[in-house]
């Protein structure tokens, strides 16, 4: 009985898990906790690999006869179980991995990266899952790393293209990864450590360590024993001792700079080897930061140019290698930059942004863009314009610089975190041991002088570099403060609160107000959603938001002004006229009512697009139909054919009869709502009866989505795939587009609020799809955005809009407007490689197209994936590198002259007295332009209004000239 007892317990408490099984955040705690209490760490046992590929005993090395070996220690199988399930791969030998394995091309380099992860984790948590096995004995062998990691860069680095798609990953992967070889020091101290060990029994531990993951580190660690261990040691240990110390000193010591030029003997006779003699002959014995840092950034970019015109691989590793400690030289060396007036700060700013597009952390291409340079030679004066388009550039840099980091490593670092919190620290980790940190500072400290000048100051709290902030959106809010580090997408957010996040949610809810220390993109629909809001909104830097975290839990006010000043304060501070813009409005005053009078629910059939237009918005279908109609009349050979499913459609499958409720859908819907008034009525608190509608709303968008379709619906839909898209229903994929009565109102965009299905093939598929989309509106998320901004949220009608799919090579939103500039005379277009770009939030390419001509940059792309739209149906995720523009000139021109003929004859074709911007969505495949949806770009007005946001809106001279010998 005990026997079979047992056999249960193993069998249900413990089940077993296969090789191939995915494991679980919690299950992987478990397996890294295991490995931190072993002696052996990850490891299973140590061996000999040999050449021939025989596998040998410790304590049995390879005979000459079959070559050369290494040895290593072998992996856990759980280890090895892990990588297979997980593509998760802990305590990785190098010299155990193939290249090809660790660059992981297939994975966005996901075991390169791990790779880099797993050295953070041990030198912040104690070894990490090495806690117990960093002294195993002969896991890893400091010189079969290198030898290996020297042979990987040499093999990486002949394929020009990882260079110039990947400059980035591979220069920081060169921090990691053991490479330089050995030289005599690095010898000697591998050496010496291996003679006071056999003297000094004790010190093995402190051996093992630096033959096989030496660092800095090590020379306190040598210290420390010798003083702990004083008593012990004879005289001719300790000076054998001090020797260890003063080697691993020297090896550790500063950057030389005359040693850089040695270093680099396979560039001697090229014209950057040239470069690199000229720099370590003046500035070997340079002391002064403000001579010494100029140069070396001017030869960081040269040699970042430079490298791709080596072909030689060895070269370019030497080149890269050079570039680190240069880079090394830039940052030890900042501090000791003191700029003494405004024109010192410029040059400062401008060297050191250049050093950082030398280090990689913006691309080339990028840095011809910005101009951090404007003073002019000769000139004495800037003026306070050009002044802030020197910061506007060059806080773009920092943000930029930013947002390459966690383009690169975010995925990973968001996976890693999940079962090891100490992870998501990474990201920082690098961004604070860049240029870009030196960058950050120097460009607050320009921003703190320009905001004198200017008054156009933030008063945030009492944090520091608050000249780090800039408003998106005007607006102003009171509620409690909640700081969010980490991922934004399990929050569930609330709309009294304030909420400071590192990025955007794609699918947020209605809040007070949100600052961001990523934006996203200022036309996605979370932007374009809090503009139409008036909801207050703001970029902020990651020591800003840090700032903030003291704060996390108060009730603060917060105000962006109409110039993108920002005011955030306690509720105990507020003024009187701050406390006075809080004073309860009735509901009716604050909302609009979705006209209902023209809506024709007696409209049944199938439409062809190319029978609506704008005419027929709120009346047969939705703005996104009525529009795409219109825009198919004005751009026929821009507009793909469509299909328009009317809201009569609908509206006759919501008066069937509902399963379990005795009543029709509609009915269901609209008792929902009476029960809802009548708790109103009876004093029931808003939470109360919001709770309530959230759940018999669920209840119906469920039974929607199981909802019969109507056969003479299907006849009407096969018949109009093959006599409109012109192939049967299956045989095309298309997307299903919710348009509902609700959105493009003249006050309410509703923009993304609803489902778009991408992409859809089979027949069941796209009946299926008919039916989420038809639930879509019921969502938690689509109703709270209503239910703030709309009288009669309960009013709303679906239509849908059905398209084929385009292929897309890159997609986005043109505003007719100058967001960022305010002129209205200006364009705003933001693209994301591959289908559905810019308006999810995605990192888009952004630029400002000014009126008196040239674009202007705002950001650049940094997501690492987008759609592509494979004829089967659904999305295939494809990678992304950021080397070069989306956008080509001629795809800008054909843009601005769509927006010419939009501004001119838009308002005559739908006979609108609307004057307003326009927002359009749009794509190019192998360069010809499709138009997808046009609407009108709404802003709140209250808050573009406000007497209070105009008041806190300082009047800015933007001629008025500031002498660049004024003292800092």
């Amino acid at each position: 009985m005990k026997k079979h007892t047992f056999i249960y317990i193993l069998l249900f408490c413990f089940p077993l898990l296969s090789p191939g099984q995915k494991l679980g955040n919690e299950e992987i705690k478990d397996l890294i906790n295991s490995y931190k209490k072993d002696i052996r760490g990850p490891y299973k046992e140590i061996r000999w690999f040999c050449t021939d590929g025989s596998i040998r005993q410790p304590k049995d090395p390879c005979p000459d006869n079959i070559g050369p070996g290494v040895q290593h220690a072998t992996y856990k199988s759980s280890v090895i179980d892990l990588g297979k399930s997980n593509h998760l791969f802990l305590g990785q030998i190098l010299s155990y991995t193939s290249k090809e394995e660790l660059w992981d091309a297939e994975n966005n380099h996901s075991r390169l990266k791990q790779y880099q992860l797993d050295k953070y984790l041990r030198t912040v948590d104690n070894g990490w899952i090495l806690e117990r096995g960093q002294y195993y004995r002969g896991a890893t062998q400091a010189e079969d790393e290198e030898a290996w990691g020297l042979d990987f860069y040499n093999w990486l680095l002949s394929n020009t293209e990882n260079l110039i798609k990947h400059f980035y990953l591979v220069r920081q992967s060169l921090k990691d990864i053991p490479h330089n070889g050995d030289d005599n020091l690095a010898q000697k101290i591998r050496s010496d450590s291996k003679v006071i060990s056999d003297l000094i029994p004790e010190f093995m531990d402190l051996r093992v360590k630096i033959h096989s993951r030496p660092d800095a580190g090590d020379i306190n660690k040598v210290k420390d024993f010798r003083s702990k261990n004083s008593h012990k040691l004879t005289n001719g240990v300790k000076t054998k001792i001090d020797a260890l110390v003063s080697a691993m000193a020297s090896f550790y010591k500063p950057v030389d700079i005359a040693q850089i030029q040695k270093n680099t003997p396979l560039v001697k006779d090229s014209p950057i080897g040239a470069s690199i003699k000229d720099f370590t002959r003046s500035y070997s014995g340079e002391t002064n930061a403000a001579e010494l840092i100029p140069a070396t950034a001017e030869l960081l970019l040269n040699i970042r140019q430079a490298i791709l015109k080596e072909e030689n691989a060895s070269a370019r590793l030497q080149l890269l290698d050079a570039s680190l400690k240069l880079e090394e030289v830039i940052f030890k060396n900042s501090p000791q930059w003191q700029p003494q007036d405004l024109n010192g700060l410029l040059d400062k700013v401008c060297y050191l942004g250049m050093a950082n597009a030398g280090a990689g952390y913006i691309e080339l291409a990028e840095w011809e863009q910005l101009n951090l340079s404007l003073k002019g030679s000769g000139s004495s004066t800037m003026s306070l314009g050009q002044l802030t388009t020197v910061l506007e550039n060059a806080r773009r840099e920092v943000e930029w610089s930013s947002s390459m980091v966690k383009a690169n490593y975010q995925d990973i670092v968001d996976i890693y975190t999940g079962f090891e919190p100490k992870t998501y620290g990474f990201i920082d980790d690098r961004i604070r041991g860049s240029i870009a940190l030196h960058l950050g500072q120097t460009v607050g400290e320009l921003g703190d002088l320009i905001a004198q000048e200017s008054a156009l100051t933030n008063k945030v709290m009492d944090i520091d570099n608050q000249s780090g902030l800039r408003g998106l959106n005007p607006g102003y809010a009171l509620g409690e403060l909640v700081v969010v580090g980490g991922s934004p997408d399990e929050i569930e957010v609330s709309s009294d609160k304030i909420y400071i996040f590192q990025r955007p949610p794609s699918d947020l809810k209605p809040v007070a107000g949100i600052a961001t220390v990523s934006e996203g993109n200022m036309v996605s629909h979370v932007q374009l959603l809090a503009r139409n809001m008036g909801i207050p909104n703001a970029a902020l830097g990651d020591e800003n938001l840090k700032d903030l975290k003291k704060y996390n839990g108060e009730k603060v006010f917060y105000a962006v002004s109409n110039k993108g000043n920002i005011i955030m304060k306690l509720e105990k501070d507020m003024s009187e006229e701050e406390r006075h813009l809080f004073i309860k409005i009735e509901r009716k005053e604050e909302r609009i009512k979705v006209p209902i009078e023209n809506i024709r629910l007696d409209q049944n059939a199938i439409l062809n697009l190319r029978a609506v237009d704008a005419d027929d918005s709120g009346k047969l279908c939705g703005p996104k139909a009525a529009n795409l109609g219109q825009l198919k009349k004005m751009f026929p050979e821009m507009v793909v054919e469509g299909l328009v499913i009317p809201f009569g459609i609908f509206r006759d499958h919501m008066d069937q009869t509902m399963p379990g409720a005795q009543a029709s859908y509609w009915e269901f819907l609209n008792s929902t709502f009476k029960q809802a008034e009548k708790m109103r009525a009876e004093g029931k608190s808003e939470g109360e009866v919001e709770s309530y509608q959230l759940r018999q709303l669920e209840i119906l968008r469920e039974a929607i989505k199981k909802m019969p379709m109507k056969p003479q619906f299907i006849a009407l839909l096969e018949n109009g795939f093959k006599e409109v898209l012109g192939k049967e229903m299956g045989e095309i994929p298309v997307f299903l587009r919710s348009d509902t009565n609700m959105e493009d109102l003249k006050n309410f965009t509703g923009a993304g609020l609803n489902l778009t299905i991408f992409n859809v093939a089979a027949k069941e598929k796209i009946i299926s799809g008919i039916k989420d989309v038809w639930a879509s509106p019921y969502s938690e998320r689509s109703f709270k955005w209503r239910q703030k901004y709309l009288l009669n949220p309960e009013n709303v009608f679906p239509s849908i809009l059905i398209i084929p799919s385009v292929d897309v090579d890159y997609s986005g939103v043109l505003i007719t407007k100058g967001i960022s500039s305010g002129n209205p005379d200006d364009l705003t277009i933001a693209f994301s490689r591959g289908a559905g770009g810019a308006v999810d939030g995605q990192s888009a390419e952004t630029y400002l197209i000014k009126d008196t001509g040239g674009a202007q940059l705002l950001a650049p792309a940094r997501e690492m994936y987008h759609n592509r739209l494979p004829a089967t149906g659904g999305t295939e995720k494809k990678m992304s590198t950021f080397e070069n523009f989306i956008l080509n000139q001629k795809n800008m021109e054909e843009i601005s002259a769509l927006a010419k003929t939009i501004r001119e004859t838009m308002p005559s074709a739908t006979q609108s007295d609307y004057t307003g911007a326009y927002d359009v969505e749009l794509g190019f495949q192998n360069n010809k332009l499709w138009l997808f949806q046009i609407r009108p770009f709404v802003e709140n007005k209250k808050a573009l209004s406000s007497d209070y946001l105009e008041s806190i809106t300082p009047k800015i001279d933007l001629d008025k000239n500031i002498p660049l010998s004024k003292k800092i």
